[in-house]
């Protein structure tokens, strides 16, 4: 790595998106001193305040994706002896994080927190993707940011999965990004297929990591790396995750498509 390239990187990232950058180091320092709860709650206030700004106003005026299907069963359960499988079920949008997913994700992660004859929790996305965050035609819909808050802290994937983390691995694969490695992260243990590729878009959106990443990842890979990988916006293959320790092993790459709905 070339540290004058990555230094200019850095630079601009910074200038384009200031306020973002400057919230992004802030709650990384201050979140040394608060336990993982307090960290997530720290994040959901830095992350409200700065969609009010206008970084995430600027970014909103571009063209809007089209409003996806919505899914029958956005997460599918299932239960053998003591281990819970929670698959993922949006393959048509990469398992893009909406409202509706969320809240089918924190249903199957409180029975995994709730029943103690669950020794082993494995979480996967089905299709070509793991999770690519968090569904954009949602971003920006909601008018009332305490309420957004609110919900963030009431109905919070990475809440749960601080709780069952110790027993629970995720399996990655395809386009990891935003709260697909943020949520991923919180895991015990990470297995990461030879095709996955890491991701922290935030910031050029005017934003910060807002799944639990300021959290998750530095208690992985430090709060220095985190904010390398969330103000370059660089794209981080498998192999290099290893090796930052935030993916704990490799396993064989999934042969999924777009239109597979069982894994």
């Amino acid at each position: 790595m070339d540290v004058d390239v990555t230094a200019r990187l850095l630079r601009d990232a910074v200038t384009r998106r200031p306020a973002a950058a400057v919230a992004l180091v802030q709650v990384l320092r201050m979140g040394v001193a608060l336990s993982p709860p307090d960290r997530l709650v720290l994040e959901s206030l830095a992350y409200s305040a700065l969609q009010g700004g206008a970084g995430f106003q600027a970014w909103l005026n571009r063209p809007r994706p089209r409003v996806p299907s919505p899914a029958d069963e956005p997460v599918r359960v299932e239960r053998d002896g003591e281990r819970l499988t929670v698959t993922l079920d949006r393959p048509w949008v990469r398992n893009a994080l909406d409202a509706a997913t969320r809240d089918a994700l924190c249903e199957a992660l409180e029975v995994a927190v709730a029943d103690p004859s669950i020794s082993r929790v494995d979480l996967k996305g089905n299709g070509p993707a793991f999770c690519s965050g968090g569904d954009l035609t949602e971003f920006g819909t909601s008018t009332d940011l305490a309420a957004a808050h609110r919900v963030r802290v009431l109905r919070s994937p990475a809440t749960l999965l601080q709780q069952c983390g110790p027993k629970t691995t995720v399996h990655l694969h395809g386009a990891c990004v935003g709260a697909g490695i943020e949520l991923a992260a919180a895991a015990g243990r990470v297995l990461a297929a030879p095709d996955t590729v890491i991701r922290l878009p935030e910031i050029a959106m005017g934003l910060i990591p807002g799944a639990g990443g300021t959290a998750s990842l530095p208690a992985r890979i430090g709060r220095e790396r985190t904010a390398y990988l969330a103000l370059s916006d660089t794209l981080l293959p498998a192999e290099e995750a290893l090796r930052w320790g935030l993916v704990d092993e490799l396993e064989g790459a999934p042969c999924l498509g777009a239109g597979t709905k069982r894994r």
